[in-house]
């Protein structure tokens, strides 16, 4: 069983850290050791036996440090078991259906091996970094839209599949 897990992550606003410390919660709950960081500041992965990286979507592109940890840390990435998630939609529709990974994202999954992506809902309100989201709150089209249920599923099914390793 993989026992030290990094869970990594690009934001702007903090709405994908927020997804990031919900998916560590429960993979801790299942008795795995695990390391939140956002992706700029991970110098390596070489003491991880597994990751989740996570992007906001910005623009149909994953947030710029998520893209740079990714390609940066690629070679040890191709050889650890590795999910993905994506938040971003400033609505409900991440609930109530599958939305696929961006382009440049499914590039990086097929690249890297990935087990799995899933994009869920993301948060911008009040006090939200930039003029485009700072238009987009004062526009009332802000809101939190994560699904924390939903994505402590996911987080369980990670779990699930880790400490099945050791079996």
């Amino acid at each position: 069983m993989p026992s030290s897990v990094l869970v990594t992550y690009g934001t702007t606003n903090g709405s994908t850290a927020g997804i990031a410390e919900a998916v560590a919660k429960v993979l801790r709950k299942d008795g795995l050791t695990v390391d939140v960081l956002p992706a700029r500041s991970v110098a390596s992965v070489a003491s991880y036996e597994a990751v989740v990286v996570g992007g906001g979507l910005y623009a149909g592109r994953w947030h710029k440090h998520a893209r740079r940890f990714v390609r940066h840390h690629r070679r040890a990435l191709a050889g650890r078991p590795l999910w993905m998630f994506s938040s971003g939609p400033l609505d409900s529709s991440a609930s109530e259906r599958d939305i696929p990974p961006v382009p440049g994202v499914k590039r990086a999954m097929i690249r890297l091996g990935a087990r799995e992506h899933v994009t869920f809902g993301g948060c911008l309100e009040e006090g939200a970094k930039g003029w485009i989201a700072e238009g987009i709150v004062r526009n009332g089209k802000g809101g939190d839209f994560r699904d924390f249920p939903r994505i402590e599923e996911w987080a369980g099914h990670i779990a699930d599949e880790l400490v099945g390793e050791k079996a």
